[in-house]
């Protein structure tokens, strides 16, 4: 697997865990940044899958 893709996600995850750890503090912005983490990992997940396709050699 990809090194890159590894860290983005181990970084996602590590920041999930901060905001659900400090959800008191953040208040209202908990549900915003927990929608914007979930959008940026489909998305990096989604870019993953593209470059699963047959005819791309890499």
């Amino acid at each position: 697997m990809n090194v890159k893709l590894l860290l983005t996600l181990g970084a996602t995850l590590l920041a999930a865990w901060l905001i659900f750890h400090f959800k008191a503090q953040l208040g209202i912005l908990v549900l915003p940044l927990f929608f914007g983490l979930v959008i940026f990992v489909t998305i990096k997940l989604y870019r993953l899958m593209e470059k699963d396709e047959p005819s791309d050699p890499n």
